[in-house]
Formats: structure tokens, C-alpha cells, sequence
């Protein structure tokens, strides 16, 4: 293996020597406050994530549904920020060296915050990838292409709406996997039809062999097994997001993302046996 190899594209490697998909959780940071937030992310690899999904906190997530949204906005209330998403990295990079951390969201907080400054502490803080969903492929020289002089993967979005035109230049950066959106519209919407997903991504792979990643509807371990049949991964949110803010208390909330994420982990490793 090669030494710049990242924690997702070992991963990755190891999910296809295994022959499975992998499972992608999300989750945003400080939601519904540091400390819980923390115990739930710690949960996350015990419980089966193969690849974290970290949501960095921002006033308009405008890619995002209804419970996103929600979450985001109570962990800012919680007087979360930049500074202390990268804190829990840090303290899951104590317990987990292996489990890949990707932190998702949008631009302006990472702007606000400096370019170098950021990527510098990402990477001493041990974060494997970005997903920044209002940054397109045009804008690579902004922060794409910085992230990788970091070791840093920049995970792509692609939909279906993205034509053949368009894929070159979506895939030209991409690195770590690609997150294809199996629906249009804002996350949590309606679950997609496997069939028509499947096609989709076959396409896709006619175009590269970069592991593809399929999310945005996904709620069940029945759904999952089914995308898991020929998805590289499968990338569950707002069901776990859900179970944050329909809890009792955050650490009901916390149990109740960790017993999601094992049913969805079971399904995910048993859906091509």
C-alpha cells in the first residue's frame, strides 16, 4: 500500500477484498450539544460505521432536508463551531485511528476560518476527506486542490441530473469515493427506486473506478441491504439525525443512533452473501 494512501481508500480496499459495502453514517457535530454529540460519534465505529460523515454546523444548509436542517441548527444554538468539530475528531482519533472521518457541509464557515489554517488542524486533528457541497469542480483551486498538498480527500456529489457532459469534470478531482444522490432534491427526501439507482450507478462506473457511494432516502436495513447488492457504500443521515431529535434525552438519543447504525450495518454486510 502505498504511504499517502488515506484511511478511506484503505478502507475502501479492505470493503472490496471483503467483498461487501461498506456503511457511511452522518451525523452533525455538537447536535444536540459537545458532549452527547461526542458519545455518539465514539459509538459510531463500535456499533458498525465503516466511514464517518460529520455535518460542520451552518445558519443556511440549503442542500439539506427538514431534519439536517434541525440538526444543525441545534448544535449551533449549543454554541457549536469549527473549533470544536475538529476537538471531536480529535478525541475519536484517541480511541479509533482506523474508522475515516469526513467532515461535510458548506464553504463559508471553512472560508471564514482561513483555507491553510483549516486544512492544516483538519489534518493534525485526523480528518481523511471533505464534502463540501456548494463548492462545484470550477472552483477546485479554492479548496480542492489545497486538500490534497494536506492528504485530504475530496468526495464529490454527482446526481441524476449530472449528464455525460458533466461527469468528466464532476470525477476530474474526485478522490476517496464518490456520493452519488440517489433522488434529487434535499436529503431525508423519498427513498429511490434500487432499480433505477442501479442503472444509474452502472453507468457511472463506465466512467471510473472510483468506489461510488449511494445515499439520500435511505431510513431501513431493508433499504440499505438492497443498495448494499451493488453499491460500494451505503450513506445513511437523516434517520440517524432523526433519532437525535425524537429522543427523550441525548443519551436515549445517542443509544438510539448506535442501535440504527447495527441494524443498518447488519443488513449492509449480509446484502451480497
Amino acid at each position: 500500500m502505498s504511504a499517502n494512501q488515506t484511511r478511506i481508500e484503505r478502507r475502501f480496499a479492505d470493503l472490496k477484498a471483503a467483498n461487501r459495502a461498506g456503511l457511511v453514517t452522518f451525523i452533525s457535530a455538537g447536535d444536540p450539544d459537545y458532549e452527547n454529540s461526542l458519545n455518539t460519534l465514539l459509538a459510531l465505529p463500535e456499533a458498525g460505521a465503516d466511514v464517518i460523515e460529520l455535518g460542520m454546523p451552518f445558519t443556511d444548509p440549503m442542500a439539506d432536508g427538514p431534519s439536517i436542517q434541525k440538526s444543525s441548527l441545534r448544535a449551533l444554538t449549543a454554541g457549536h463551531n469549527m473549533h470544536k468539530t475538529l476537538a471531536m475528531v480529535r478525541a475519536l482519533r484517541e480511541r479509533d485511528n482506523d474508522t475515516p472521518v469526513v467532515l461535510m457541509g458548506y464553504y463559508n464557515p471553512i472560508y471564514c476560518m482561513g483555507v491553510e489554517t483549516f486544512l492544516k488542524q483538519a489534518s493534525e486533528a485526523g480528518v481523511d476527506g471533505l464534502i463540501v457541497v456548494d463548492l462545484p469542480p470550477e472552483h477546485d483551486d479554492e479548496l480542492c486542490l489545497p486538500a490534497r498538498e494536506y492528504n485530504i480527500n475530496f468526495i464529490r456529489l454527482a446526481t441524476p441530473t449530472t449528464d455525460a457532459k458533466r461527469l468528466p469534470l464532476v470525477l476530474q478531482n474526485t478522490s476517496g469515493f464518490l456520493y452519488y444522490v440517489s433522488s434529487t432534491g434535499v436529503t431525508g427526501a423519498a427513498a429511490p427506486t434500487p432499480e433505477k439507482v442501479e442503472a444509474e450507478v452502472n453507468a457511472i462506473r463506465g466512467h471510473t473506478d472510483i468506489p461510488i457511494g449511494v445515499g439520500f432516502g435511505i431510513r431501513t436495513p431493508e433499504q440499505a441491504e438492497r443498495i448494499g447488492q451493488f453499491a460500494d457504500a451505503v450513506v445513511v443521515g437523516s434517520a440517524l439525525t432523526d433519532c437525535i431529535e425524537k429522543a427523550a434525552t441525548p443519551a436515549e438519543g445517542t443509544q438510539a443512533v448506535a442501535d440504527l447504525t447495527r441494524s443498518l450495518a447488519e443488513a449492509v454486510r449480509k446484502a451480497r452473501q
